[in-house]
């Protein structure tokens, strides 16, 4: 796993809190997907503020928890290297994409 990558989760009643840094990419995208999906969890806030490289494995672990999540029970924060990886692929428009807090951890 890359070194500079870190993920860490904080549960609260059925809502998990997901911090991740670095760089998620295939050898840490399970993780990531994961740390986000525990038992009894029912909705998501993922912070993605740190992250520095964002690959097509990682876009595929968001799509999975969009499709893990029910309608507004997931919440992502991207970096603006995340929100333009996620622009490029079509997918800034998501509701749950939060992109007015990008970039505040870079």
């Amino acid at each position: 796993m890359d070194q500079d990558f870190s993920v860490a989760g904080a549960v609260d009643g059925d809502h998990v809190t997901v911090i991740v840094t670095g760089e998620v990419d295939m050898a840490t995208a399970d993780v990531l997907f994961s740390t986000a999906t525990p038992p009894d969890a029912a909705a998501a806030t993922v912070d993605l503020r740190g992250v520095s490289f964002f690959d097509s494995a990682a876009i595929h672990a968001l799509t999975r928890l969009a499709e893990h999540y029910p309608s507004g029970r997931l919440t992502v924060f991207p970096s603006s290297r995340v929100l333009r990886v996620l622009e490029i692929s079509g997918l800034a428009g998501q509701p749950w994409l939060k992109p007015d807090s990008a970039g505040a951890a870079e």
